[in-house]
């Protein structure tokens, strides 16, 4: 059974950092597509970064290109390292992983930024 358990969100002032984790089981992210997504107050969920099987193809959304990274250890967890974070940065995020044919999502973890 495929599960991804969004964890490090929090309340933060513009400019501040967080590093998000996605812990999963029943894959190994290593060998899988991997994705971050998330979804502001109204808004549409939206892409926000994803990295390719072995580490391959990243990409990242403009509104975050050079500032935040996605990256994941060699088995298990999956993390989006946020920098000078802003107020539109404020959404729910999700992890998602793509596995024999299908998404699985996370449920998600709250970042908030204001001052």
């Amino acid at each position: 059974q495929v599960q991804l358990v969004e964890s490090g969100g929090g309340s933060v002032q513009p400019g501040d950092s967080l590093r998000l984790s996605c812990a999963t089981s029943g894959i190994v992210v290593s060998s899988l597509h991997v994705s971050w997504f998330r979804q502001g107050p109204g808004k549409e969920r939206e892409f926000v970064a994803r990295m390719g099987p072995g580490g391959s193809g990243t990409d990242y959304a403009d509104s975050v290109k050079g500032r935040f990274t996605i990256s994941r250890d060699v088995r298990r967890t999956v993390y989006l390292q946020m920098n000078s974070l802003k107020p539109e940065d404020t959404a729910i995020y999700y992890c998602s992983v793509f596995c024999r044919g299908n998404q699985y999502w996370g449920q998600g973890t709250q970042v908030t930024v204001s001052s």
